[in-house]
């Protein structure tokens, strides 16, 4: 009775706002089957059970044989029914027990048919593929070894090093190394681990040169171990008054024609907000760098309010200069530090250019008074260069303090953000950009390096750059012109809901004829929970919401965003196997909640520039953005139940490749297990391979094997390249947010796979022999 009620009242109220009829005519049912129960009918039996297999009628004509799908469908009320197939329960209804159990089996019967053909229907048919509509591909069901495309990575590695964030100046996560296979990968081992910052988690990557691997700590400093055993060879110092944050690399950089005292020396980020040189061979700061081996980067941006700016991912170091960008905390408040770009000499660490792109006629420091443009786009995520054409590749993020909201943006926000932009290396200035998202209010910033390849054509060769976007979207340039080398179209967008002071893009860039890693559009019926009830409360909360598909405009009222603020595609980036010109993906597909607040709302709920997100109250991963100096702060929610699982059914994370030669999808599948994840936040410790939303990128080798963690469920993994066949895994202490390495240790001569997980770094290998 408690149950129909609950499906009356709430399906009463979802048909008032557009949503499906059967939870009213199945409360309706239920209801009256419980009151048959209460009188001792066994009517109240047979009318459950026919309840149940027109829901199974109903669910296979609403969602197809989609075996996550049809649980909250049907498996809780299957369930329930058991009880009816013991003897007392009849003995109590004053049935014949025989009569009612064969025609309970035959029931059961019925709807165990219809789930275990779904289920063989699944394994049988292609896999649901996250494409665009647009997308006028197919799925390649071959093994594509042979493909005679040649993609010729931007700097190959040497020595069996990895020597630069991405594995190379291009940002492949290539190893040319091939000792480990999909024979012998499931021999794999762990060597040796080392815990290194207690109690703060980073997502770093490490270098590995000649027996050394460099680690950064978190903005702590600098570690190098040892490549073959992990032991600590030296801890650099770092400044007294660092503060912890995210640190994701260092860069490395060899003085020409220099040798002895600083000659090769590790370029990294101190406090955030300090670039530093240190001697690889011992630690040392590099006195000649800047003052004493620092250079402040506070230097012409004002007042930075501590943690409003930070250095997290690796330097770029090209034609003998540091690039930099910086991350600037989002949507807190106009006139939030610069964006700036600048370049320092990796020897003197004295400042060779500034790329401000509110004022691009300066080219250096402001004089004294003065600053770089406040507020706009910054780059947080990797760079990538190619060192021939003197380009280095920058992608950038929103207007800080207007993610959400954008009238107040200038000229310049709306030509350079959400973009990939390509400097020229010696002065600073911009050769082309590309922007992924015009008008961007969706936190759509461009996270991932782009990746830098170079295809070899019965035409000659073609320079190419792929970049990767939150949105899903996978845009390939020519990175000498920035022009697309795959078609992009422009498609109206949506434009109900949007706040008066808006102005909307009428048009948003798609990339056609590549997969889009994004998610498809959303109906009713995607809606998901573990019972009727939640999967019931999600219908209502996608038709309270405002919802046209991807880039729905935020208003005073709730809209939907899918993909949500961790995209599609985040700084983890992308993979290529250089030798077969497979691109690989690991991309969310996790929807949020997003509503705009007016100025008054906020200051009521206490949302402001220095207010933490009030998780307690809008639920875990949730923002409020503050957005000071506009009419509107903003609250974004993950789109999750009251039991605080996903509203919509999975996958929530994919892993996928497509070949960059035909454009088509080789193939797809869920990543990730549930078992760390459940209702409430509880570990379920049932591994569902329903996918997981993942931050952290993946690496490949000519050996033919992807290896990536990434996942919430503690897995790091190896797959076939080629299929997509799970080779080997291995349970991991911690989340591994970081993208791998591979290398040859000059000791042993084997290959190992090395990761970081929170504060562990591990390294695999096959064992001795």
């Amino acid at each position: 009775m408690l149950i129909s009620a609950t499906l009356i009242l709430g399906g009463i109220y979802l048909i008032s706002v557009g949503g499906s009829g059967y939870y009213l005519f199945s409360g309706l049912s239920l209801m009256m089957s419980a009151i048959f129960l209460w009188r001792l009918w066994v009517e109240g039996v047979i009318l459950y059970l026919l309840t149940l297999v027109a829901t199974v009628a109903w669910s296979v004509w609403e969602i197809g044989y989609d075996e996550w799908a049809l649980i909250p469908r049907i498996y809780f009320l299957a369930v329930i029914s058991v009880i009816f197939l013991f003897r007392p329960v009849m003995q109590a209804l004053k049935w014949r027990w025989n009569r009612v159990r064969l025609s309970g089996t035959a029931i059961y019967a019925v709807v165990t048919a219809f789930l275990v053909t779904g289920v063989l229907l699944r394994w049988l048919a292609p896999p649901a593929v996250p494409i665009d509509p647009l997308y006028q591909g197919g799925i390649e069901q071959k093994d594509v070894s042979g493909a005679t495309l040649k993609l010729v990575s931007g700097a190959a590695l040497s020595n069996g090093d990895w020597r630069e964030y991405g594995g190379d100046s291009g940002g492949t996560h290539f190893s040319p190394l091939q000792q480990l296979t999909p024979n012998n990968v499931g021999k794999l081992t762990l060597v040796w681990s080392r815990r290194l910052t207690p109690d703060f988690a980073f997502e770093t990557t490490p270098l590995k040169l000649d027996r050394r691997l460099y680690v950064c700590l978190s903005q702590r400093g600098v570690m190098a171990l040892d490549a073959e055993s992990g032991t600590v060879i030296w801890r650099s110092a770092a400044p007294k008054d660092d503060v912890a944050g995210a640190c994701r690399g260092v860069a490395f950089y060899r003085v020409p024609d220099s040798s002895g005292t600083c000659s090769e020396r590790i370029i990294a980020s101190f406090d955030a907000t300090k670039l530093v040189a240190i001697d690889a061979r011992d630690g040392k700061l590099c006195a000649e760098f800047g003052v004493h081996g620092v250079v402040s980067l506070l230097t012409g941006m004002g007042e930075v309010h501590p943690g409003f700016y930070a250095v997290t991912s690796a330097p770029t170091i090209v034609r003998g200069k540091v690039v930099v960008g910086g991350l600037v905390l989002d949507s807190q408040y106009w006139g939030e530090p610069s964006g700036v770009i600048r370049a320092f000499d990796a020897v003197s660490g004295k400042l060779s250019w500034a790329w401000d792109m509110g004022n691009e006629i300066r080219t250096g420091e402001p004089p004294p008074g003065e600053t770089y443009t406040p507020s706009t786009p910054n780059s947080w995520s990797p760079m990538s260069a190619d060192e021939a054409l003197g380009l280095i590749y920058v992608p950038t993020g929103n207007a800080t303090g207007t993610d959400i909201f954008g009238a107040r943006r200038r000229p310049f926000d709306e030509k350079y953000s959400s973009s990939v932009v390509a400097l020229d290396v010696m002065t600073g200035r911009p050769r082309w950009s590309f922007q992924t998202t015009h008008h961007d209010l969706w936190d759509y910033d461009v996270g991932s390096q782009p990746t830098l390849v170079d295809a070899v054509t019965e035409h000659g060769v073609v320079h190419a750059v792929l970049q990767a976007t939150k949105r899903g979207e996978i845009f390939v340039l020519d990175r000498t012109s920035g022009i697309p080398l795959y078609p992009v179209i422009e498609k109206p967008a949506p434009r109900r809901g949007a706040v008066p002071e808006e102005v909307l893009a009428p048009t948003q860039p798609f990339s056609v004829g590549l997969p889009s890693f994004g998610a498809p559009t959303l109906v009713e019926a995607d809606m998901w929970g573990v019972t009727p009830i939640d999967q019931l409360w999600c219908r209502i909360k996608f038709r309270e919401a405002r919802y046209e598909g991807a880039l729905t405009p935020p208003g005073l009222s709730p809209s939907i965003e899918l993909p949500g603020v961790l995209g599609g595609v985040d700084w983890g980036g992308i993979a290529v196997d250089v030798d077969h010109g497979i691109v690989l993906v690991n991309s969310n597909r996790f929807p949020y909640y997003v509503r705009l607040i007016t100025r008054a709302n906020a200051k009521r709920l206490g949302v402001n520039r220095f207010a933490p997100s009030d998780e307690a109250s809008d639920g875990p991963g949730s923002f409020r953005w503050s957005q000071e100096g506009s009419p509107y702060g903003a609250i974004l929610s993950p789109f999750l139940s009251p039991l605080q699982l996903p509203c919509h059914r999975p996958p929530y994370g994919t892993l996928s490749a497509f070949n960059l030669r035909s454009g088509k999808l080789i193939w797809t599948r869920p990543f990730g297990v549930t078992r760390d994840l459940g209702p409430f936040g509880a570990h379920s410790t049932l591994p569902l391979p329903l996918g997981t939303p993942n931050l952290g990128g993946a690496i490949v080798t000519r050996g033919g094997l992807l290896f990536i963690a990434a996942t919430m469920d503690r897995y790091f993994r190896a797959y076939r390249a080629t299929t997509g066949e799970l080779l080997w895994e291995t349970e991991l202490p911690e989340n591994g947010m970081a993208t791998p390495i591979s290398y040859i240790s000059p000791e042993s001569g084997r290959q190992f796979v090395v990761i970081t997980a929170s504060d562990h770094v591990l390294a695999y290998a096959l064992p001795n022999t």
